[in-house]
């Protein structure tokens, strides 16, 4: 079974992402550079991708994949960003998630990360 590419996203989070993939980040554009066009052992990841009521930072579909990356404003919503893991979980997506110094200080290790989690099949069952 295919799974849908915006998991129920509605029109105002679709316009959201929209409005995010011209104000992303420093850590956002340096991880994108890596990631962009099929560079990234041939999968391919889009960016400020609706998922739910939700837009993940970037998103594979072929590896079922979602990677967030969290800044300083993110040490005060620890809750949320768990809860929004969860929901994400749900529709049978696998979520990473990297501080923004990690994408800085060790690209790498998070590629290599990226890299490991694609490389695991994905789940094949969806909710």
């Amino acid at each position: 079974m295919s799974l849908p590419m915006f998991f129920g996203a509605t029109p105002p989070i679709f316009r959201n992402a929209k409005a995010l993939r011209s104000r992303t980040t420093r850590a956002e554009r340096s991880l994108w550079v890596q990631l962009r066009k099929n560079r990234f052992h041939g999968f391919r990841f889009k960016r400020q991708h609706p998922i739910s009521c939700f837009v993940a930072d970037f998103y594979c579909h072929e590896g079922k994949v979602v990677i967030e990356l969290d800044g300083i404003s993110h040490s005060c919503s620890a809750d949320y960003d768990s809860k929004r893991t969860d929901i994400i979980k749900e529709f049978g997506l696998r979520v990473l998630r990297f501080k923004n110094e990690d994408v800085f200080c060790r690209l790498d290790f998070v590629l290599d990360e990226i890299e490991a989690m694609l490389k695991c099949d994905p789940p094949t069952t969806h909710p």
